[in-house]
């Protein structure tokens, strides 16, 4: 039996708040996979792209991915690009419940647009980035997903609020 919600979609689409939110309210662990993999590395996401490279950081994703995924009663805000590695999306299925969280790229700047660095957005044109890299993960997340939430236009309890009469219904 899934016991945990995972929650998937590019950055800037409310997975850490919303996850935090969806942990409190159904009294399970709240844990973010940047946070993990920046705690086991011993450096910041934006230090492991500069200093080894993505691959390096997907490398890490996976062994996050694999820990997580033996553990019961979590909610998971996973990194945007959890779903590139088809093992993260096939280990994650056995113990979660895949929610897959959208927003349109206007709304995806303005929330990157804050204090934490992006290295995918380290780029000029970066809503043009941000479509770029949505369009080519949309067909990830759509396959890996079990509900899909587009979070735009609404609040982050609405959307946990949402998952929850969701999963219910799963």
């Amino acid at each position: 039996m899934k016991t945990g919600i995972a929650l998937i979609g590019f950055m800037g689409t409310g997975k850490t708040t919303v996850g935090n939110i969806l942990a409190q309210k159904l009294g399970k662990e709240f844990i973010d996979m940047d946070v993990l993999i920046e705690k086991k590395a011993g450096k910041s996401i934006a230090d492991i792209f500069r200093d080894e490279g993505e691959i390096r950081f997907r490398e890490l994703e996976i062994e996050a991915t694999r820990e997580l995924a033996g553990r019961k009663n979590l909610v998971i805000a996973c990194g945007g690009g959890v779903v590139l590695n088809k093992i993260n999306i096939d280990r994650l299925e056995l113990a979660c419940v895949i929610v897959c969280l959208t927003a349109a790229p206007s709304v995806i700047l303005k929330r990157t647009s804050g204090g934490q660095e992006r290295p995918l957005l380290l780029v000029k044109g970066r809503v043009r980035q941000i479509e770029e890299l949505v369009k080519y993960r949309r067909p990830d997340y759509e396959r890996s997903a079990d509900i899909m939430i587009n979070t735009s236009l609404i609040s982050p309890e609405g959307v946990a609020r949402k998952i929850i009469k969701k999963v219910g219904e799963i």
